[in-house]
């Protein structure tokens, strides 16, 4: 199929792209067209005009600071996966990059794009959530910081305004000694999550678990934090017992029905698996980062 009749401009300025899409209700921001253009050839999304902003000077950098790492509106994926300092800094993101659809659409699709589609099924949200995370957003009114659990609101919807554009995202450093990981369930690689985990953890001196981290997509209407779980695992020897408390505690968290994919039993017990795996994994990587010490 064939998009509808749109329009299409190409600002140079910030100002002038906020403009554009102030005046026009049925205007889309255009930076990867990853999606965008698919939607718009099934005619799932038939914006008026396309408000391009490849060509705004500002907008395609990696800035690793202090705290975090700021991401522009511009950057591709495989941008961000590829990057020397981000690897170094939180290699949970080169993890989670590999997850996402297939090389040749992380060469042209864009970090902050992902964001603002906001598929519940998607891994950059759940990253952001995972890691209390946040958005820049500029508009007629100036600009704004909304946190990942603020910003994404429901299916493929934010707490963007119409008028505002996300001019970055800010992906906070991984905790020093900490322990990461993530996995989950597609169809086939590439595809959107059926579900999919994050964790991120520390270990004290007894090797209990402190600071614990758990996030999961493709189970309800966007990314959720697992925090009954986290509040179980906190403190613990993560033993067996303390991970089927976990698993317990998450399983009101599935709310998305069944579909032509699978059933919300299969995913819960696809949630609790990868709780197990994910919790795993995290913390013996942690134990590798105190012997490294």
């Amino acid at each position: 199929m064939k998009p509808s009749i749109f329009g299409y401009q190409a600002p140079t300025t910030l100002d002038e792209a906020i403009s554009l899409l102030a005046g026009d209700p049925d205007a889309a921001v255009l930076a990867g067209g990853q999606t965008l253009l698919p939607a718009m050839n099934f005619r799932a999304a038939n914006p008026s005009l396309l408000v391009d902003i490849q060509h705004i000077d500002g907008l395609r950098s990696i800035v690793v600071g202090a705290e975090a790492i700021v991401v522009k509106a511009m950057v591709r994926h495989r941008e961000f996966e590829l990057d020397a300092d981000v690897r170094r800094v939180n290699p949970l993101i080169a993890e989670v990059m590999q997850h996402v659809a297939h090389i040749p659409i992380r060469n042209r699709g864009t970090v902050v794009g992902s964001l603002c589609h906001a598929d519940p099924s998607a891994e950059m949200p759940l990253l952001l959530v995972l890691l209390g995370g946040s958005v820049i957003v500029q508009g007629l009114s100036g600009s704004r910081e909304i946190a990942a659990e603020k910003f994404f609101q429901s299916f493929l919807t934010t707490a963007r305004s119409h008028d505002e554009i996300v001019v970055e995202a800010r992906f906070p450093l991984l905790p020093p000694m900490a322990g990461w990981a993530f996995d989950e369930v597609t169809r086939r690689h590439g595809d959107y999550a059926v579900v999919g985990v994050g964790c991120v953890l520390s270990l004290d001196e007894s090797s209990r678990a402190s600071g614990v981290r758990l996030a999961a997509c493709g189970i309800a209407d966007r990314p959720v934090r697992l925090k009954e779980a986290e509040t179980v695992l906190n403190g613990t020897a993560l033993g067996t017992s303390d991970l089927d408390a976990a698993v317990a505690a998450s399983m009101a968290a599935v709310t998305q029905p069944d579909d032509i994919n699978v059933s919300a039993s299969y995913r819960r017990r696809a949630l609790g698996t990868l709780i197990r795996r994910m919790v795993a994994k995290a913390a013996q990587r942690a134990q590798m980062a105190e012997v490294a010490s």
